[in-house]
């Protein structure tokens, strides 16, 4: 007997699904569609997600073993075949979920906006970098990356409240990370955490120019002429602030204004680093605790590759993959919007563990999640005669 909401069905109640229709109609998702729809499909590859699935054959397996409760998980299929879906991720266009999983994206950062960011700061900040996922070139021959190999990667803007990413590009191994700026719509006031990897004058004069600000680890052969120096605090680690402009041919012409260096020796590691910024108003001491932020970035890629499924892939055509990785992308933005409406304490890593034990469960979502201790049970040997002196 049906005595309430599965766990699964719940989380699906937080999906604005009125916007993924509207995606689904606007790329066409359901041309000759009879059976097994995109929110099926979408379900499946979400399913998959929470409950750790390797394999189509892994999805259809735990499926088809709990059938009869599809219908109550939001499924309008009665059976899901691993060809059926294989067939979909090769041929329903990513867009359809890319999309889908920006409107995600949209809502969660207007729920952590109000989060902390560590730094006395009220702009927005971005941290930008690229992380490489290897496959092998014989089966993805789409994605050159060297001679014998193949890769996407996965170019990804974070807001560091919330660590929501913001923007996500998903390109060959091939594409330079440096690009990815030419797709970027830049905001104005907020502040942009780059590496070494970035730096490209006349993007960042474009960075600039829109009113926006960056903070970039230099390069070792920067050639720039001090214009005037700041004081500093050298038991702070600071070595210098000064204002320069740049003297190289090609960076000069790109970058015609004047920039900010400071250079900071890392008091644990002993390691002397050079930062370009543009804003010249925020103490030293801060813009360099500032790029010390751009470190979640590589947290949270480290943490989406433990905890999602996209170093292994269901299917092998370029559309096949990029479906996964926006799917993946959308279950995590899925559970930290769940996490922040029910007002959870409890860590996305501790949420997804969770939801993968008991996403068949009826229980609610506030009850199931929130943490409590164990009741404590009181020791009764206490109240037990002693038989023996």
């Amino acid at each position: 007997m049906h005595t309430g909401k599965f766990v699964f069905a719940q989380l699906i109640e937080h999906l604005p699904l009125s916007t993924f229709h509207r995606c689904v109609t606007r790329y066409g998702g359901q041309y000759k569609v009879q059976r097994f729809s995109c929110l099926d499909q979408y379900l499946a590859m979400a399913f998959a997600q929470l409950t750790y699935r390797e394999s189509l054959r892994d999805i259809e397996a735990c499926l088809r073993a709990q059938s009869a409760k599809l219908y109550h998980l939001g499924f309008r299929t009665r059976r899901v075949a691993r060809n059926t879906l294989a067939h979909a991720n090769a041929t329903r266009d990513w867009r359809i979920y890319g999309e889908f999983a920006q409107r995600l994206i949209r809502t969660a950062r207007r729920l952590y906006a109000g989060e902390p960011l560590g730094v006395e700061l009220a702009h927005t900040v971005y941290a930008l970098d690229a992380t490489t996922i290897d496959l092998c070139l014989s089966v993805f021959p789409w994605a050159p990356f060297v001679r014998t190999k193949a890769a996407v990667k996965l170019h990804t803007l974070l807001d560091l409240r919330g660590n929501i990413p913001s923007f996500v590009h998903i390109s060959d191994g091939r594409w330079h990370d440096v690009r990815v700026l030419d797709q970027l719509a830049p905001e104005p006031g907020a502040f942009y955490l780059l590496d070494r990897g970035y730096v490209d004058f006349a993007r960042l004069h474009r960075l600039a120019v829109a009113g926006s600000f960056f903070v970039i680890r230099a390069r070792s052969n920067l050639r720039a002429r001090r214009r005037y120096s700041h004081p500093v605090d050298r038991s702070t680690g600071l070595i210098c602030d000064q204002t320069v402009r740049l003297t190289g041919a090609d960076s000069r012409a790109a970058f015609p204004s004047p920039v900010r260096r400071i250079r900071f020796r890392d008091p644990a590691g002993g390691q002397a680093l050079v930062f370009l910024t543009n804003h010249f108003a925020l103490p030293a001491l801060t813009v360099t605790r500032l790029y010390r932020l751009r470190w979640q970035i590589e947290l949270f890629f480290k943490w989406i590759k433990q905890h999602l499924r996209i170093k292994a892939f269901f299917g092998t055509s370029e559309n096949a993959v990029k479906t996964q990785i926006w799917i993946a992308i959308s279950t995590y933005v899925l559970v930290a919007i769940v996490k922040k409406r029910l007002g959870l304490s409890a860590s996305l890593y501790e949420l997804l563990q969770i939801l993968s034990l008991t996403i068949f469960e009826q229980t609610p979502l506030p009850q199931l999640l929130t943490r409590a201790d164990p009741p404590r049970v009181s020791d009764p040997s206490a109240n037990q005669l002693i038989l023996f002196d």
